[in-house]
């Protein structure tokens, strides 16, 4: 499943804020990251797909 990059960028912003803002250190982001990484070549990756898929679907259908 390939994010699309506003996905990615929203991603990426927030974790450079939690390392600025928040204490999260390089190192520990960079593990998160590995984690990402392996989780998506796992067997949970189509579990974690249906649920983010899931998700942005409810969030896209949300009327204010």
């Amino acid at each position: 499943m390939a994010l699309s990059i506003s996905a990615v960028l929203l991603l990426l912003v927030i974790v450079l804020l939690l390392v600025r803002k928040s204490g999260l250190k390089g190192g520990h982001a960079v593990v998160c990251m590995l984690l990402g990484f392996y989780l998506a070549s796992s067997t949970f990756a189509p579990t974690i797909h249906q649920l983010t898929t899931s998700v942005a679907s409810m969030i896209g259908n949300l009327r204010m």
